[in-house]
């Protein structure tokens, strides 16, 4: 659900460059829950939602305004937000009992501790950003872009963490990059691959899951990669002489 989502929106931020913004983003929104988290003890599921989608959109209009006025800049202010918001987020747990346990949810998800109730909860968001998306090339322009975005980076990083999320968002727009026939559908085959192979190797090495799904992104992207050097696959279009 989160792949199918975030490989559609991963193909504009790799054509706009710029690429942090999805660490940026989930990280500010992960600030939040932490917020949350220490300001009320087991916050209701829509408090912590409410509160990481204040941050996310927050965020997201931020970045909306440093691509008008401050355009060369702006990668270098996305950077910068993902390590101010990271380093806030060890402040706020550095007195916390669990608060290793914490940071690696975090980055590293919990993915197997998902419910069908989260997915539930979680799958409208999913369907209303790729709905938009494929309507409309309207979704796809100023504020509606950030909009958006950080409507889905708000549900994935509860779901799968930070590190997911950025996978899940660069390395299968990678894969098809310069692609110039059916791109997405393309980008879609990769994360699925990924994620259908991630989750075995998880499951039958007994090893995390969240890691090991990023791996399995970036394997899946270099084979694709591969392949279409190979002619295999749809390869980019190349310049004319």
């Amino acid at each position: 659900m989160i792949a199918a989502c975030h490989a559609a929106l991963g193909i504009e931020v790799l054509r706009r460059g710029i690429i942090f913004i999805d660490l940026a983003v989930a990280q500010i929104a992960g600030l939040g829950i932490v917020a949350a988290s220490l300001i009320v003890d087991a916050p209701a599921w829509w408090a912590v939602q409410g509160t990481a989608l204040a941050c996310a959109i927050a965020a997201a209009c931020f970045f909306h305004w440093t691509e008008k006025r401050l355009p060369d800049q702006q990668e270098a202010i996305i950077g910068s937000s993902y390590v101010v918001a990271a380093s806030a987020a060890l402040l706020l747990l550095a007195d916390h009992p669990h608060g290793g346990d914490e940071v690696r949810h975090l980055l590293a998800g919990q993915i197997l501790f998902v419910t069908w109730h989260d997915v539930l909860t979680h799958a409208p968001v999913y369907l209303l950003v790729l709905a938009a998306w494929l309507a409309s090339n309207a979704a796809r322009r100023g504020i509606w872009f950030f909009v958006l975005f950080a409507l889905a980076i708000t549900s994935s990083v509860q779901l799968v963490g930070v590190f997911v999320v950025f996978a899940s968002l660069i390395l299968p727009a990678l894969a098809v990059a310069g692609q110039t026939r059916i791109k997405l559908v393309s980008a879609w085959a990769v994360a699925a691959a990924a994620v259908v192979i991630g989750t075995l190797v998880s499951v039958f090495g007994d090893l995390p899951t969240g890691p090991t799904l990023v791996l399995a992104f970036a394997a899946t992207t270099v084979v694709y990669r591969r392949l279409a050097t190979a002619g295999v696959m749809p390869q980019a279009s190349r310049a004319p002489d």
